[in-house]
């Protein structure tokens, strides 16, 4: 079973696991009208791979995530990312899912919304 992470918790989760990283995985336009998390700021590396590139999904992350590496795996609510982690962690990776994602799940607020680093291009 995939662990969960609310938005609320990641600031601490990255200062325990600095060599994490972020995997967004909404589609090119959710990134260009919503937003982006921006993780330089709490020191870690964000990778944007649509999930919807599926097959090459896996593929795309292999050539760019090491399984070495803590993986933080968010979508808007915690609905994609949740598939995409259980895809990783069946592929060897070490996955947390992101419950309430980018904009927010109904019951927690959300990267965007509780305040997390972010770019937004709207």
């Amino acid at each position: 079973m995939i662990k969960q992470i609310k938005s609320s918790d990641i600031e601490k989760f990255i200062e325990d696991n600095p060599s994490s990283v972020l995997l967004d995985v909404r589609t090119e336009d959710e990134w260009n009208t919503v937003g982006k998390p921006d993780t330089k700021i709490l020191g870690i590396k964000t990778y944007f791979i649509t999930i919807s590139q599926e097959p090459s999904f896996l593929e795309t992350v292999k050539k760019n995530i090491d399984k070495k590496e803590q993986v933080l795996v968010m979508c808007a609510a915690g609905g994609r990312s949740i598939i995409a982690a259980n895809l990783l962690a069946k592929e060897g990776y070490n996955t947390l899912n992101v419950a309430d994602g980018f904009s927010g799940n109904g019951q927690d607020p959300g990267w965007k919304n509780f305040g997390l680093p972010s770019i937004i291009n709207n």
